[in-house]
């Protein structure tokens, strides 16, 4: 029933921290930190990118079409909005489930 929901919200699929990882490694997505740049300084995960929710409207153009975009936020929550702005402009896209707290719970190194 909740896939049914999240469909008809139009909310993105979400990514396990590990697939995401996997994903990375192979080249076929990259992961977007969406969090502050306060955030971010005080953990993030090495190699993300950084555009804060708030200027992602103004900058998705630099993001590339050709890679899947996962969206990490803290908790998952602001990533999901913006995977969902991003989709709506043509990108291919996924929510990091957990946002970087489950990516730490994962075991998974951050800087």
């Amino acid at each position: 029933m909740f896939g049914f929901l999240k469909k008809l919200l139009g909310l993105p699929d979400g990514v396990s921290p590990q697939d995401a990882q996997a994903m990375v490694k192979t080249g076929s997505a990259l992961i977007l930190d969406v969090r502050t740049s306060a955030e971010r300084q005080a953990a993030h995960i090495p190699g993300s990118l950084h555009l804060s929710l708030d200027e992602l409207g103004r900058n998705a153009g630099k993001l590339p079409k050709d890679k899947t975009i996962i969206c990490q936020c803290a908790s998952g929550m602001r990533s999901a909005a913006a995977a969902k702005q991003l989709a709506a402009q043509g990108f291919t896209t996924l929510n990091l489930k957990g946002g970087l707290g489950g990516w730490q719970r994962a075991g998974l190194p951050t800087k």
